[in-house]
């Protein structure tokens, strides 16, 4: 599928849900279901022809409102059940007027600024970033050296951090850690909703992003606006789906604000990405820090496995150290998740025994056989054609 006809979908769904809203709004009951109907198969079509559209869940979930909103209707004034008769239902034009009640369930179809963005204050602390040392450091020197001591930076300090490399390796926790470190407001955004028509004009809620972190810096010494999937906004131009260039204007001017007059300001942006090489050089220079995260070396695998399987009971046979060994070009996600599994392989013994209902049984201890066997059906999520790339991307690129 194209990504012209994936735009066009985008903005018929967009189109269908506006109207259905609006008619919802004034009373127009029956009008409204069609329309509804006609946005839910925009989306599902967009989410079955295009899989890989980093939109899908939120589209689906909006899929998912409308339906539920579509019964409460038919429910209330006894409209039609049958999907086939939808058409039908423009007969029913201006059924009752909207109720109170009615009103605001329909403004909360409306998505808002706000399902753009997390605001939390977070918990993490550096020692439960396993590795990545280097940018742990690299951090540190941007961020909370800066913070404890302003005053040893004449020339300033980084505003712009990019943290990039595969999946599931901990770019996220690392953001929260030099947040939590220095007690800061934590602003949490995915880039890929930002772009979402659903939420508005994309420009707009860019400028809203960064006016309200610089609002939250009045209340505190400092702000860090986190934006995961970084790539979905700032990619190359041919590969946008409903983005428009004026975001990444309206980008390059918030981040320029940043950069250039606030030379004493704790306002940072950290963007994440498993594509650098989706950036565009404008934004890249604009990340002053371009750190790489890489899969985890064989010390952080095994402080991993220890980790993950503390809460675990473990058969004196299971060796971590070769675990670990095992495990090479394994993500910290990978690790997690084989030990899950070798979790719910010693549970689902005690459901295929029928004996899982008598809670003074507990599971066998887990073996090193039981990871050999799970390992066997689980393989890494990041390719080594994947890992060179990152080599390669960071040798030109990289800036500690």
């Amino acid at each position: 599928m194209s990504l012209v006809a994936a735009k066009e979908l985008e903005e018929a769904a967009g189109k269908y849900a506006s109207e259905a809203i609006r008619l919802d709004s004034q009373g127009a009951h029956g009008m409204a279901i069609v329309m509804y109907q006609r946005a839910i198969t925009a989306l599902i079509k967009l989410a079955q022809l295009y899989p890989e559209y980093k939109l899908n869940k939120l589209y689906l979930e909006r899929a998912t409102t409308y339906q539920e909103r579509i019964k409460a209707l038919q429910s209330a004034h006894g409209l039609i059940q049958d999907d086939s008769q939808l058409e039908d239902s423009k007969k029913h034009d201006d059924v009752g007027t909207s109720s109170g009640k009615s009103l605001k369930m329909v403004e909360s179809l409306k998505a808002s600024y706000d399902e753009l963005v997390l605001k939390e204050k977070p918990n993490v602390k550096w020692e439960e970033v396993i590795g990545l040392d280097d940018a742990k450091r690299a951090l540190k020197e941007s961020i909370i050296f800066p913070v404890q001591r302003p005053d040893l930076f004449p020339l300033g300090w980084p505003r712009g951090i990019l943290l990039y490399g595969p999946p599931g390796c901990g770019k996220t926790m690392l953001a929260a850690a030099a947040a939590s470190e220095i007690e800061s407001d934590f602003i949490t955004v995915d880039a890929a909703t930002i772009m979402s028509k659903w939420l508005g004009e994309a420009e707009k809620n860019v400028a809203r992003l960064f006016d309200s972190a610089r609002k939250m810096l009045e209340r505190n010494r400092s702000v860090i606006i986190f934006i995961d999937e970084l790539d979905s906004m700032l990619g190359s131009r041919s590969q946008e789906v409903g983005g428009e260039i004026r975001v990444r204007n309206q980008f390059l001017k918030e981040m320029d604000g940043i950069i250039d007059k606030g030379k004493n300001m704790h306002l940072y942006v950290i963007g994440a990405t498993n594509k650098p090489w989706s950036l565009d050089w404008p934004f890249l220079r604009r990340y002053q820090k371009r750190i790489y995260v890489p899969l985890p070396s064989l010390r952080s695998r095994i402080e991993m496995f220890k980790l993950y399987t503390s809460p675990l009971r473990l058969d004196p046979s299971v060796n971590l150290l070769e675990l670990a060994r095992m495990t090479e070009g394994y993500s910290g996600s990978d690790i997690k998740d084989i030990c899950q599994a070798v979790q719910i392989r010693v549970v689902s013994e005690l459901f295929d025994l029928g004996k899982a209902l008598d809670k003074s049984l507990q599971p066998r201890e887990i073996t090193q056989n039981d990871f050999k066997e799970v390992l066997k059906t689980r393989r890494p999520s990041v390719s080594q054609d994947m890992v060179k790339a990152y080599i390669t991307w960071s040798e030109n690129f990289k800036a500690l």
